[in-house]
């Protein structure tokens, strides 16, 4: 049975990419789907896009993560996706010369979803691989027939401010360890370059 919303099922590869099937994966997709529409953005494919997201570590959920890199393109090595770790389901987007726009899941939502019995097998500490397939794609369906306002509360960020760190080829290499360090991480010690964990000093 097909839903409105199967556009925002993410693919095979998203997926893959995540490494298992799990409803949080899909609802960061979708999201990034939908900030992208809204700011009338294409997917990013170099370094113009970037996401703010506010959670955290050693807290459930985060797999959002991985929907927003794979609909966006704002990826976490492109430098283009940042961890607040504030521990909430929410983000912001940032492109130059468009209003920042920050989505977040919304609390009735999730206290609605957490009733699902995926969720019962993970407060257990089953892993969502170790989970039944059919209990995971039920949730997955079940988000999918829901309009967008009822799972993201959606605002315009206007004071958000944030400047790209200039890109620079420059490198050296550590007198200690003898590797590559770009420029913005050499650090002098002794008057010589050094990379961060040689020289001893911190980010």
């Amino acid at each position: 049975m097909s839903h409105p919303h199967d556009r925002f099922l993410p693919p095979d590869w998203a997926f893959a990419f995540h490494g298992h099937r799990c409803p949080f994966m899909p609802l960061g997709y979708r999201m990034g789907l939908l900030a992208l529409e809204r700011m009338g953005l294409e997917r990013e494919q170099d370094h113009g896009l970037h996401v703010f997201l506010e959670i955290g570590e050693g807290h459930p959920q985060t797999c959002m993560g991985d929907g927003l890199q794979s609909a966006t393109g704002a990826t976490f090595a492109k430098g283009l996706m940042e961890k607040l770790y504030w521990g909430k389901l929410a983000a912001t987007f940032w492109y130059p010369g468009k209003t920042p726009m920050r989505y977040a899941l919304k609390p009735a939502f999730l206290d609605q979803m957490g009733g699902f019995e995926f969720f019962a097998y993970r407060k257990r500490g089953i892993e969502p691989s170790g989970i039944p397939p059919a209990v995971t794609q039920e949730v997955i369906d079940w988000t999918l027939t829901l309009p967008d306002d009822e799972i993201y509360a959606v605002s315009e960020r206007p004071e958000f401010q944030y400047m790209p760190p200039k890109g620079s080829f420059n490198k050296a290499i550590c007198a200690a360890c003898g590797e590559t360090v770009f420029e913005r991480y050499v650090r002098l010690k002794d008057g010589k370059p050094h990379c961060i964990p040689c020289s001893g000093y911190s980010r």
